[in-house]
């Protein structure tokens, strides 16, 4: 029923929304689904770190993957609503995001893209094979703070799988750049489940790609 819903109608297929921020999901996963857990360093200074985070905040990390993003529009009634995350310093007082836009702004990375928000949705397009498979995904939450940033994604109804995926890169003290992607997941339905061992290839070849997708060369004569 929910696939004939416009895109942002349609509810996320999961229940454990924001799952992927817990610290052990590893141990504990939502019932019944696979979690992932990969934290790489993929570079050191501010122009890695630059590059890596608004790449991240722009899809960039799943177009340099290979895959096509299609945004998907919904009334300005729903985006006008969008949650903008806040964020604490380490005495627990919230402060301002460092990146995302109050709701009267939508704030642009360096070639034009806008930031991601929680509640965009999109369509992401996955070459599976000599196909493109349709991955329907919402926003659903987004990470914002002075070194560390990035989002995580839920499943729609005719996405592969179920589940949420987040991506986050971090800047430590040293200068260096991490990338971690944090995911649960499962097969989606009795399809999925049948091909389920070419499913579990799939995810882990483009879940290298992300991690190169970050690592490659930013601009001339920048330390990266």
């Amino acid at each position: 029923m929910s696939k004939r819903l416009p895109l942002w109608q349609r509810p996320v297929t999961y229940a454990a929304i924001g799952a992927t921020q817990a610290s052990d999901l590893a141990m504990h996963p939502p019932p019944g689904y696979r979690p992932y857990e990969r934290r790489t360093r993929i570079g050191h200074g501010d122009a890695r770190w630059d590059y890596a985070w608004t790449e991240v905040l722009t899809w960039g990390i799943q177009r340099n993957s290979g895959f096509t993003i299609d945004l998907a529009e919904a009334p300005a009634a729903v985006t006008d609503q969008t949650y903008v995350p806040v964020a604490f310093d380490e005495g627990g007082a919230p402060v301002a995001g460092a990146t995302t836009a109050s709701n009267d702004e939508t704030v642009f990375g360096p070639d034009g893209a806008a930031f991601v928000v929680p509640g965009d949705t999109a369509r992401l397009r996955i070459p599976f094979g000599p196909f493109r498979v349709v991955a329907p995904a919402r926003v659903v939450y987004v990470v914002d703070e002075a070194r560390r940033k990035g989002f995580a994604y839920g499943t729609l109804a005719g996405h592969p799988v179920s589940g949420e995926e987040a991506f986050i890169v971090e800047q430590t003290d040293d200068g260096s750049v991490w990338l971690e992607i944090r995911a649960f997941s499962r097969p989606a339905n009795a399809f999925w489940w049948a091909v389920y061992p070419v499913l579990r290839i799939s995810q882990a070849f483009y879940t290298k790609r992300y991690f190169r997708s970050l690592s490659g060369p930013v601009e001339a004569g920048q330390t990266g």
